[in-house]
């Protein structure tokens, strides 16, 4: 390995990638997905439903302890894997080996919460799953600044967005129609190492020179997770803004099996779930692309992430004022509509305002803590509200206002158009 290819992980790329590697990239996003949302969308809550009988605790409330529980664990994992991935020098690259790690473990973290047999296998197993199945997403993400341009990021990112919704409506589709919560853990582990492969075995990683990389301290490495918002105020707002928008998105998803079962009482919620999911991913596919690339064209951000969050307000507030199936359908396509351009544009605009070549997965990492932290603070949020202050009505309203709040704060972001 020569000195200029390993000095390459570190320089602003300038030549686009091709075709075939975002496609394979893509997948292992996908594939990473399906491992966590089949288990959030079904078969956590249907584990939930069994084990809360005689526990003293709703299937709620277990829900919302086992997802909190993870979500803890995703908000530590992500930025941790990410910065070893920076520090990383081994012969095939920075982020590849932690994909492979990341993967594998997933898989036999999935078949583990396969047979758990109450709360706290169950709470045990997911923590797993988050900690294996964020060390891969760390390294996928930051392999994207490593080697993307920056004005073909928008279109890459649609491409990563599209895969991550089809991860999310393939883990769904596969954990209903495995038949059963154990056939539907095992379905996911097996998607999630296949999918990585193409990946992983296709395509060379950038390898980082050990005389790159910094001189090893604890006090240092732990220091450099703090991002002072005084001296990088875009990254600062940047995180806000993507932290409000998705926790409204996750106050959405947390109950919806809990909603068309005991809202309104759809006939098979299970399906129901399904129905939804695939109508937001059908919409959300039909503009992540298009919004990225669009982005890219224009060479602006800002705007298409603020109206984007606009139209997400509006859907989740539908969700509140018209509570029937149909209106629940017609949300779901809107909130996949403005969901589809966020997710490409604003993952452009994250990697636009990152500090240092040297630090991109540890800072990648800090930003994904804004898709983590929301799992953490919606059952918070949701549990009482749900329990205590007015229902769903008031659920979506609630999340329909921090939707709107997190679009209108991307206007505080000053160096990226």
């Amino acid at each position: 390995m020569t000195t200029a290819r390993a000095s390459a992980a570190l320089a602003e790329p300038v030549e686009r990638v091709g075709r075939g590697w975002t496609a394979a990239l893509s997948l292992a996003n996908g594939a990473i997905w399906v491992g966590w949302f089949g288990p959030l969308q079904i078969l956590l809550a249907s584990q939930a439903g069994d084990f809360a009988p005689g526990s003293g605790m709703s299937k709620e409330t277990m829900l919302a302890w086992v997802t909190g529980a993870g979500a803890v664990v995703s908000l530590l994992a992500n930025p941790f894997f990410g910065a070893l991935s920076d520090r990383t020098t081994a012969r095939r690259g920075r982020r590849t080996p932690w994909i492979v790690a990341g993967a594998a473990g997933g898989a036999l973290s999935l078949l583990l919460l396969a047979g758990a047999g109450g709360l706290w296998t169950m709470t045990l197993g997911w923590c797993l799953v988050q900690l294996t199945l964020n060390a891969a997403f760390a390294a996928v993400t930051a392999a994207v600044p490593d080697r993307v341009p920056r004005l073909q990021r928008g279109s890459v990112g649609g491409w990563l967005g599209a895969a991550q919704i089809l991860g999310v409506v393939g883990g769904t589709g596969l954990a209903t129609a495995a038949g059963g919560v154990g056939a539907g853990y095992t379905a996911c582990a097996v998607f999630t190492v296949v999918g990585v492969l193409p990946y992983i075995l296709r395509y060379e990683d950038l390898r980082l020179a050990p005389e790159d990389r910094s001189p090893w301290s604890w006090r240092a490495f732990l220091a450099s997770f703090w991002l002072s918002p005084r001296r990088h105020p875009d990254l600062a707002w940047a995180w806000l803004t993507r932290f409000l928008i998705n926790l409204s998105n996750s106050l959405v998803l947390l109950y919806l099996l809990y909603y068309l079962r005991d809202r309104l009482h759809y006939f098979d919620p299970d399906r129901g779930v399904l129905v939804l999911t695939a109508v937001n991913s059908l919409t959300l596919v039909a503009t992540v692309v298009a919004g990225g690339i669009w982005s890219d064209r224009v060479g602006r951000r800002k705007p298409f992430v603020v109206w984007s969050g606009v139209l997400m307000a509006v859907a989740t507030a539908a969700l509140s004022g018209w509570q029937t199936w149909p209106g629940a359908v017609v949300a779901s396509a809107v909130l996949g509509i403005g969901f589809g351009v966020f997710t490409s544009v604003d993952f452009a605009l994250m990697t636009d305002v990152l500090p240092k070549a040297l630090d991109r997965g540890k800072d990648l990492g800090v930003i994904n803590v804004a898709n983590a932290l929301p799992q953490v603070a919606a059952p918070v949020l949701a549990a009482p509200i749900v329990t205590y202050l007015g229902g769903y009505r008031v659920l979506y309203l609630v999340a329909a206002v921090i939707g709107l709040a997190g679009a209108v704060l991307v206007g505080r972001i000053r160096g990226v158009a």
